[in-house]
């Protein structure tokens, strides 16, 4: 992983020396982590459930996000699903559901850093 590459990744909120820890410095593994992070359809099951109102299904998914960008040292995405997820356990729906105009902005930011990694590889 080239320092450009780190850089681009730490800019969108990675604090990519962690997530190599994480890995044991195994640089292929965390750059598939990461795709299958980006092309993961666990945002848009997120925002469906907040538009069915489906509390259950909006736990699940928020959690497992939660754990996910921990996982991955993605520092601002986990605190702001970590405050979600606080957020629905104390039964406040529609406070969660208005962390999205945050969540999703940060959310394509990674995504799209994560992308950029990819094509600069072919």
């Amino acid at each position: 992983m080239t320092g450009q590459r780190k850089e681009r990744l730490k800019a969108a909120g990675v604090d990519v020396d962690e997530a190599l820890g994480r890995v044991l410095g195994n640089e292929a593994l965390l750059e598939r982590l990461l795709a299958k992070f980006a092309d993961s359809p666990q945002l848009h099951q997120l925002e469906v459930a907040l538009g069915q109102g489906d509390g259950q299904a909006v736990v699940a998914a928020a959690h497992t996000l939660k754990g996910v960008c921990g996982n991955l040292s993605m520092k601002e995405l986990s605190q702001l699903f970590s405050q979600q997820v606080e957020l629905l356990r104390a039964g406040e729906l529609s406070r969660a559901a208005g962390m999205m105009g945050q969540i999703a902005p940060a959310y394509q930011a990674v995504v799209l850093a994560i992308q950029e990694q990819a094509d600069e590889k072919t």
